[in-house]
């Protein structure tokens, strides 16, 4: 429940504290004194959007805090811990925008963005405004309300894993569908291209290495003669290199006695003889290697033209990438012979997954059929006490294709003077008829729902008399097993509160300022008396309003 709220600095409250009672809460005050202010600075902590605007005083900033005592919720418990925020029996929401137009929230302290401010909201307390009864048309929160009241929370939350993963796998399908589609109409191309691939049939650097034999073969003849003719030079000239060494070595080494020294260069004409005497006849081998063969070399030509076009055709430069070129075709090749079993395997998930999800929906069906006739029974019990003797609230369940909220669409159909001829409530219902109608829905969605706070901005709008003294009953009945805050005119109303408090202006020198607070006993008299009969009530008046209050 919502034990206390604070306001600092939002719109023409300067500073305001309000602490509420566990049961029924009601806030009175003339038009414009700053009822609805009251809620729109307490829709701040429950997440709604705000900017500098708001700022009573531009030079400082706006702060609205929330206290909230314990419910002990399973939820709220799960919601605090899976966001890493600290739980407490107090839950202090708090709310600031700086004169900037910048926005916080925190919780406990801890900052939290908007979206968790909602959500963690929601699980506290239930807003109504009065526009909010134009909900009633809405074709999802008439299905919210059949689904609260037929407790299908949980089937709902099996139900949307189950829808949810059937929709990704219809995705999914329709993917491979695509794909296959596309692989079909490239089927014929692709094998094209890879048995092109796989005739020539290239291993490792082929294509250079077929560069390279063509670049030795066109100088074939120039490499033998160049060959050859180092190979006369040094073996078969008048006077080749390899005889003059030797005989260099004969001449000295009759010396090398007498002259000790000329051993070491005597070893290194030795070592160059055996040298030149070894290269002399590697040229010859070489020599006798280089082959002049025009034919290989046509040969070579055409295979080169062949591999040139085709690494311009896939626009790669080595043949090691033409290679790759070619298994990633084959794989192409080889994903459409499988691609017909993952399709096959995908359907048989999307049926397993269709019987699934339509299982639980025809169970959220049966649940929502079920609670059809005993909703429209009790809303038109309490449209008659409230006024309402002619008024039929009928609802209609119509089957629709499997979508995130089952098969059901939903129609909330009205006639307010018993003529048999039921609307859309938008069409055929007043303000004032929502207003009762929306709270005859939510006190039966309260029985199923445990909302600690329920928030009703003028919910009596339209009304009087007889009928607004009903929704006091309602009001008060709800109170009992939670808290209610209702901001009304209506003395009927007022007069069931738990805890009375006004709003008022407050006009100190050239600005206004709103206040609230409690009424005693004898002042919730006097407030209830001053609705009924104006400013200066009469005797009657006020007697009536103590019997209300009393």
């Amino acid at each position: 429940m919502l034990r206390k709220l604070e306001i600092s600095n939002y719109a023409i409250i300067d500073e305001l504290s309000i602490e509420f009672s566990q049961g029924l809460n009601i806030i009175t005050g003339e038009t414009g004194a700053g009822k609805s202010i009251l809620v729109g600075a307490l829709s701040l902590i429950l997440g709604d959007r705000a900017d500098s605007a708001v700022l009573f005083e531009d030079k400082r900033k706006c702060i609205v805090e929330g206290v909230f005592l314990d419910s002990d919720s399973s939820g709220l418990k799960k919601f605090l811990g899976a966001n890493d925020l600290e739980y407490d029996e107090e839950l202090i929401i708090r709310r600031e925008i700086s004169p900037q137009g910048k926005s916080r929230a925190f919780v406990n302290d801890s900052p939290v963005n908007l979206d968790k401010l909602r959500i963690l909201s929601s699980m506290l307390v239930d807003l109504h405004r009065q526009f909010d009864s134009l909900e009633l048309g809405s074709s999802s929160f008439q299905l919210d309300v059949i689904d609260a009241i037929a407790g299908n929370e949980q089937l709902l939350s099996e139900y949307g894993r189950a829808f949810n993963q059937l929709r990704d796998t219809r995705r999914q399908l329709q993917e491979l569908l695509g794909r296959k589609a596309a692989f079909s109409k490239e089927y014929d191309y692709n094998q094209f291209l890879f048995e092109e691939l796989e005739k020539e049939n290239y291993q490792g650097d082929e294509l250079e290495n077929l560069e390279a034999e063509l670049e030795l073969l066109t100088h074939a003849d120039g490499i033998k003669n160049a060959l050859a003719g180092a190979c006369y030079q040094l073996k078969e000239s008048e006077q080749p290199l390899v005889q003059k060494l030797k005989s260099l070595v004969n001449q000295l080494q009759g010396f090398v006695a007498i002259y000790p020294n000329l051993r070491g260069v005597l070893e290194r004409l030795r070592s160059a003889h055996i040298e030149l005497q070894d290269i002399a006849s590697e040229i010859e081998s070489m020599s006798d290697e280089i082959t002049i063969d025009p034919g290989r070399i046509d040969e070579i030509n055409q295979q080169l033209q062949t591999g040139q076009r085709l690494l311009k055709k896939h626009g790669v430069k080595t043949t090691r990438e033409l290679k790759g070129v070619e298994h990633a075709i084959s794989d192409k090749l080889q994903a459409v012979l499988h691609i017909d079993e993952e399709i096959e395997n995908k359907e048989s998930q999307e049926r397993r997954l269709l019987d699934q999800a339509a299982a639980c929906a025809k169970e959220l069906s049966r649940k929502r059929h079920s609670q059809v006739e005993p909703i429209g029974e009790e809303v038109n019990r309490l449209l008659k006490k409230m006024g309402m003797p002619n008024a039929r609230l009928k609802i209609m369940i119509q089957d629709i294709p499997l979508n995130e909220n089952g098969m059901d669409m939903v129609q909330f159909l009205f006639d307010a003077n018993n003529s048999q001829k039921f609307e859309n409530l938008s069409k055929v219902a007043s303000g004032g008829e929502l207003s009762r109608l929306m709270l005859s829905i939510k006190s039966l969605v309260a029985e199923t729902v445990d909302l600690p706070t329920m928030i009703f901005d003028e919910i009596d709008s339209g009304i009087s008399g007889e009928a607004a003294k009903q929704v006091g009953i309602i009001l008060k009945k709800l109170s009992l097993s939670r808290q209610i805050i209702s901001i009304t005119h209506q003395p009927q109303i007022a007069g069931k509160a738990d805890a009375h408090f006004l709003v008022y202006k407050d006009a100190k020198g050239t600005g206004v300022k709103t206040g609230i607070r409690q009424l005693t006993l004898e002042e919730r008299v006097m407030a209830i008396a001053k609705m009924l009969s104006g400013e200066k009530p009469t005797a009657a008046a006020l007697a009536n309003a103590r019997e209300m209050v009393c």
